[in-house]
C-alpha cells in the first residue's frame, strides 16, 4: 500500500497524496464547486478529477515537476517559463467564467487592514510597510477582467523540460486582472519576469505587476504566520518587500 504524505494542511482544507492520487478535503464545498467547474472551462491541461465526495476532491497527479518553488532557486530553462507564460496567456484568452471576482475596494480595504495588522503588532518596520504599500497602489488601477487563475503560484504550473503539463489548485478561480495571475507566478522569481511576458505575447504594465508583488505580500503576511508558514523565509514574502525598497 502507498504511504500518504501530507502536501498542505491547516484549519481550512488539507491535501493528502496516496501514489498517484490526491485527496484534497475542504469543508467549503462552494471553493471545490468553483474548482471543479474552472478546470472544466480552462484551456489548458488540468488534473483529471477521479471522484467526489465531499469534503473530499480525488484528482490524478500531473506528469512532470512544478516549475518552481517560493524561497528557492528555479531549475527549469528559460523555455519553460516562457511556456508557462504562453498557457496564461490562452486561459486569459478564453471565454470568461459566469461568476465574478473581488472589486478593487474589497481588495484595498484588506490590503490597509492587513497593513495596520503589520504595523500594530511590530511584524515588519513602518518604513518597510508604508513603500509597499505605495508601491501597491500601481496595482489597484482599472483593468479589463479576463478567466484569470487567482492563486497562481509557481509551485501550481508543473512541467515536464519545456513543455507545460498542468496547473492545479483552481478554487479562486474567477474574472479578474490579468496581472494578478503574472505577478503570483513571478513573485519571489523576478529575474524570470521576462521570459514569461515573451511567452504570454503582450506588452504589459511592469509596475502593477511590482505593485501586485507587494500587495500579494503584505496581504498573506498574517494567514501565512497564523496558520504555520514562515514569511521572513529566505526568498519568501518579506524578502520579496524588502526588494521594494
Amino acid at each position: 500500500m502507498d504511504e500518504v504524505e501530507v502536501v498542505v494542511a491547516h484549519h481550512e482544507r488539507a491535501t493528502l497524496r496516496v501514489g498517484d492520487v490526491f485527496l484534497k478535503i475542504d469543508t467549503d464545498q462552494a471553493r471545490t464547486d468553483v474548482e471543479v467547474e474552472a478546470m472544466a472551462r480552462a484551456p489548458v491541461p488540468t488534473p483529471r478529477v477521479l471522484w467526489r465526495k465531499p469534503p473530499v476532491l480525488a484528482l490524478a497527479a500531473l506528469p512532470g515537476t512544478a516549475l518552481g518553488r517560493l524561497g528557492r532557486p528555479s531549475t527549469a530553462s528559460p523555455a519553460a517559463w516562457a511556456a508557462a507564460g504562453a498557457a496564461v496567456r490562452r486561459l486569459h484568452d478564453a471565454p470568461l467564467p459566469p461568476w465574478p471576482g473581488r472589486g478593487l475596494d474589497e481588495i484595498a480595504a484588506e490590503l490597509d487592514a492587513e497593513c495596520a495588522w503589520l504595523l500594530a503588532n511590530d511584524v515588519l518596520p513602518a518604513d518597510l510597510v508604508t513603500r509597499n504599500r505605495q508601491v501597491a497602489e500601481a496595482a489597484l488601477r482599472p483593468f479589463t477582467p479576463v478567466f484569470a487563475h487567482g492563486d497562481l503560484q509557481v509551485s501550481h504550473v508543473f512541467v515536464d523540460g519545456d513543455e507545460v503539463t498542468g496547473v492545479i489548485d483552481w478554487s479562486e478561480a474567477a474574472q479578474g486582472d490579468p496581472l494578478f495571475d503574472l505577478a503570483s507566478l513571478t513573485l519571489g522569481h523576478e529575474k524570470h519576469l521576462g521570459d514569461v511576458i515573451a511567452g504570454y505575447g503582450a506588452d504589459v504594465d511592469l509596475d502593477a505587476i511590482r505593485g501586485w508583488w507587494s500587495l500579494r505580500s503584505l496581504r498573506a503576511a498574517r494567514w501565512l504566520i497564523e496558520h504555520g508558514f514562515d514569511p521572513s523565509s529566505p526568498g519568501c514574502e518579506f524578502d520579496v518587500l524588502r526588494a521594494r525598497m
